[in-house]
């Protein structure tokens, strides 16, 4: 991989933990939520990661969230860790998030990273998280 260079991985992890809880809740079915979310690799170089989100639901089911999400693994050939955020949406049937990496937030081989990456799954995708990530390495 050329540096400077947009590369593009599509891949899934496994959610292999999800622990939500509730800290707000009104009596019309709208609640805010916290969830810690723990992910494994699936073989194609990313080993796994975690993230937290916090949920805002409306009284339909649908909500709004906002993420963090630490990622481990290798990437272009170089192995570290980076950190995403940004936030998504759950219409009922999809959700969807988009996210970029922290400046300054890559370590070992992934120091200097950059780029975005956004996820859309449904329940039929469950336990997997299909996750696009379009990088460049420094």
């Amino acid at each position: 991989m050329l540096e400077g260079m947009t590369e593009i991985m599509e891949t899934k992890l496994e959610i292999t933990s999800w622990d939500e809880k509730p800290y707000r809740e009104f009596d019309d079915g709208r609640k805010f939520s916290r969830a810690e979310v723990v992910l494994a690799g699936t073989g194609d170089g990313l080993t796994g990661g975690f993230f937290e989100s916090l949920l805002y639901y409306r009284a339909d089911g649908t909500s709004d969230y906002v993420s963090v999400m630490e990622i481990n693994g290798t990437l272009g050939g170089r192995s570290g860790s980076f950190v995403l955020q940004g936030s998504g949406s759950y219409d009922g049937t999809t959700a969807r998030v988009e996210v970029a990496v922290v400046p300054g937030s890559g370590t070992g081989e992934l120091v200097g990273i950059s780029g975005t990456a956004e996820s859309v799954s449904t329940h039929a995708d469950y336990p997997h998280m299909p996750l696009t990530i379009r990088y460049e390495l420094a």
